[in-house]
């Protein structure tokens, strides 16, 4: 077979590099690349064989939302306030605020983390939605010299593991884990019961959409992130994290939700929604991504790094439980990033513009 071949960009050196073109499952989006695949005679990947023996699918998501509701009944009024809401300003944050609101009432305290990165639209989103939806809002912005660091480190590096790494690039994995466990301090700190993120069904498996945080397996996850940053910037990592005293509390730990998993998903009522909050696309993020212009950078420094774009698992998942037409989600794979975007990035992270 004649081998095939595309043009890419190294994403630090702005080098065109040339890269023979992959297959991918016939069924999902999942190429060659992806970690442990396996295709059949009529090419279709071991992962959508698994999921085609899975049935009752919309039975098992209808008994987690009764589980959700089940809880929200039991914890609802402990606090000040009912959820903690991680709330990026995105499309999917931003639905599932909304839903907390005006489907179940919740008294939501929305936390933003600025990563440096976030665009001017979004801010002006984020602003809208709390204005209209009649939420508390904190912005919590790290000193840019020290998320810096890490975007670098994580750029030269592979610190987490390689399972992590299926999900996410090395840079989002850095930012996210800062996002959690702040999350998760602030939540204790103040009592809050729920912790509820805007994970898409695809990037939030349904077994574990709804979880109870306990400090054994706190301690552990901490670890994975903390011990790897706290190498890149030392004793100046700790705010972002829990520390002895979180665990010695007698305060009870919260629960991690994403109802995006068990709730009705689908991305035009989505949209048509956002507008009537005020909400807007912004024009120079990627095509992944509805609020952050360091996404596209981080997915291209994955793609070369391992082969594989770090939005194919979760566009996968998208697609076989239907959520997603195929072509889109290849559409959204193979869409090319926005040379100017690139460029801003790698201005602001000390890196030669292309």
């Amino acid at each position: 077979m004649k081998t095939q071949k595309v043009i890419r960009t190294n994403p630090i050196s702005g080098q065109k590099e040339f890269k023979k073109k992959m297959r991918i499952c016939k069924s999902c989006i999942l190429p060659e690349t992806f970690p442990g695949i396996r295709f059949d005679e009529e090419g279709v990947c071991n992962f959508c064989q698994d999921f085609k023996g899975k049935k009752n699918l919309q039975e098992s998501k209808e008994k987690y939302r009764k589980k959700f509701e089940d809880l929200l009944e039991k914890h609802r009024g402990r606090g000040l306030y009912d959820c903690l809401m991680a709330y990026s300003g995105g499309k999917d944050s931003t639905y599932t605020l909304f839903v907390l609101r005006k489907k179940y009432h919740l008294r939501i305290l929305a936390l933003t983390f600025d990563n440096g990165f976030i665009p001017p639209e979004t801010f002006e989103n984020i602003r809208n939605v709390a204005e209209k939806l009649g939420i508390d809002h904190l912005l919590f912005k790290p000193r840019f010299d020290l998320l810096k660091k890490i975007f670098l480190a994580s750029i030269e590096s592979d610190p987490y593991s390689e399972k992590t790494l299926e999900r996410a690039s090395t840079i989002c994995t850095s930012c996210m884990g800062m996002v959690k466990f702040f999350s998760l301090r602030t939540a204790l700190e103040k009592n809050i019961p729920f912790i509820v993120y805007g994970w898409s069904p695809g990037q939030a498996p349904l077994s574990s959409s709804i979880f109870k945080n306990n400090k054994s397996m706190v301690k552990t996850m901490q670890k994975a992130i903390f011990d790897p940053l706290h190498r890149i910037v030392g004793e100046e990592i700790k705010p972002y994290f829990l520390n002895q005293d979180h665990f010695e509390s007698q305060r009870e730990f919260p629960y991690n939700v994403s109802p995006l998993a068990f709730l009705e998903y689908d991305e035009k009522e989505i949209f048509k929604n956002m507008q009537d909050l005020g909400w807007k696309r912004p024009q120079e993020t990627d095509p992944n991504s509805t609020n952050c212009l360091l996404n596209g950078f981080a997915n291209l420094v994955h793609k070369e790094r391992f082969g594989f774009h770090p939005y194919s698992l979760e566009l996968a998942n998208l697609v076989r439980e239907r959520y997603l037409d195929r072509q889109e989600a290849i559409d959204r794979i193979n869409a090319p990033e926005d040379p100017n975007t690139l460029n801003r990035v790698r201005r602001k992270l000390g890196l030669a513009s292309v």
